[in-house]
């Protein structure tokens, strides 16, 4: 058996904010319920003309009025819809610390609306391991419909001096706007401390409340069951619903989650959504719902999976490093600066993880459902814990000569050779999937970008489904075996 991780942080009835406040939802709902009643009860009250315990459709693009100006709340549905108004309801409740939420046609969409709604001529940092989709907004559209100018920062280590600190530190302007973080990043699994960010921001010289840049998290590879960034001083969560969220890979859908004190903003984004026209199908919102309803099994199920496939991987000859935040691999011969690195993405994930994922690693988490590592110090010293499901790993070259080229077609012949994960872009639905960043997801940043953050031919990305963890396991070391062996 496992130790305790004894994650917990002084969070009361699992919902308590760091200062000992309480945060707020949309639906009054108080927030010591747990996690999964919300995502099941919140936004899916039972239908009063019929008593249908699921949302019905509303496909209506338009209602009727009882005279002008007097409405059941709902006119055309562009504006508002019954399906997108409870979906949006629910998200609010389960980010904890929201009170609004906006559902949007899709990530890029929520991206586009979020950055337009600065305006001219604006400032951005942000962290310069982020989405592919992201960079390409706001490097090549951003900047040329607006004049917007990112500055893309490393922001994995915000101590007290260091080198990313005082680089953050001489980044800010006057003109700057927003700080776009995505913790995990996409695809190295870098972690940003969102409270030290934070704080930072609070205690700027410079920051006033109508000066301040808002900090933005996307939050999507964690989902709101892994990481709570309102709770931790975020301004604005963002998720690709696509992804954890929905869960089932039917769905393309992104949204914002805001807590109580951003109405102002909240009515400036409602306003240009509503303009520009970018929102989701009724049905996709009530397909997004339901697969909210499962989130906190589903997320459970895909760390518990991810753990698994770490350690298997840590394990295999062909592998030179495991990226998973969750998890430290064992120190060896060669691999001290993997460790090390390990050890800072684990401490911030510590810190970063929600009272509700803390309460359930405390009390469920053993040794024996995740077929952890046996050595009591490593136990002890760094117990893992599941962090999502997502996982990068690099591949061990076959010599000092390998050329990129090479490594992309092994990449290529393992990614191939497997069964169970799919080679597909996207990630968070209850299958298993694989990709090659450098190849596909990232392919428009440029070569040489690519290479300072990392992200290299070598770099396979995995989203770990829920299906047998063994399963997986077995599969990935039967790729392996088969593109290595005339090696």
């Amino acid at each position: 058996m496992t130790p305790s991780i004894n994650l917990t942080n002084g969070f009361v009835n699992g919902h308590t904010l760091p200062n000992g406040t309480h945060g707020h939802s949309a639906h009054k709902t108080p927030l010591v319920q747990g996690f999964g009643t919300r995502a099941i009860h919140v936004g899916s009250e039972a239908n009063r003309e019929t008593g249908a315990v699921i949302p019905p459709i509303s496909l209506s693009t338009t209602y009727k009025q009882d005279g002008v100006g007097n409405h059941k709340g709902f006119e055309y549905s562009r504006s508002g819809n019954p399906n997108r108004d409870a979906l949006e309801k629910a998200l609010a409740s389960v980010e904890a610390g929201g009170a609004h939420a906006l559902a949007f046609a899709s990530g890029s969409a929520t991206t586009a609306t979020m950055i337009q709604s600065l305006g001219p001529g604006a400032h951005i940092i942000s962290v310069n391991d982020v989405y592919g989709g992201t960079f390409r907004y706001m490097a090549r559209v951003a900047a040329d419909t607006q004049g917007v100018e990112t500055t893309f920062l490393n922001l994995e280590d915000l101590t007290e001096g260091s080198e990313g600190h005082q680089s953050f530190l001489r980044a800010l302007r006057s003109n700057t706007k927003l700080i776009w973080v995505e913790s995990p990043t996409n695809p190295t699994l870098r972690l940003i401390d969102i409270s030290r960010l934070a704080s930072i921001l609070d205690t700027h010289p410079a920051s006033t409340p109508t000066s301040r840049p808002l900090l933005l998290v996307d939050n999507t590879f964690a989902s709101p069951f892994y990481t709570s960034p309102l709770l931790l001083g975020a301004d604005i969560v963002l998720h690709s619903l696509t992804k954890y969220v929905n869960g089932h890979s039917d769905v393309v859908m992104g949204a914002l989650i805001l807590p109580p004190k951003h109405s102002v903003v909240l009515g400036h984004l409602r306003f240009l959504q509503n303009a520009i026209g970018a929102v989701p199908s009724p049905y996709d919102c009530w397909l997004a719902q339901r697969g909210l309803k499962t989130l906190h099994l589903r997320m459970k199920a895909h760390g518990e999976n991810a753990l698994k496939v770490a350690r298997a991987l840590e394990q295999s000859p062909f592998v030179e490093e495991v990226i998973y935040p969750g998890y430290v691999p064992l120190k060896r011969a060669g691999n001290e600066k993997v460790v090390e690195r390990a050890k800072r993405r684990y401490e911030i994930a510590k810190l970063n993880l929600s009272p509700h994922a803390r309460r359930w690693i405390d009390s469920n988490l053993s040794g024996a459902s995740t077929n952890l590592p046996t050595d009591v110090d490593f136990e002890y010293t760094h117990p893992p814990f599941p962090y999502s499901g997502m996982i990068s790993f690099r591949l061990r070259s076959p010599s000092p000569s390998t050329t990129p080229s090479e490594f992309a077609s092994l990449s290529s012949k393992l990614l191939s050779s497997l069964h169970l994960f799919t080679l597909a872009e996207s990630l968070g639905g209850v299958e298993s999937l694989c990709e090659v960043p450098a190849l596909m997801t990232h392919a428009s940043i440029p070569p040489e970008e690519r290479e300072k953050l990392g992200i290299t031919e070598g770099l396979v990305r995995l989203s770990v489904g829920v299906e047998e963890g063994d399963d997986l396991v077995d599969d990935l070391r039967r790729g392996l075996d088969v593109t290595f062996e005339h090696i």
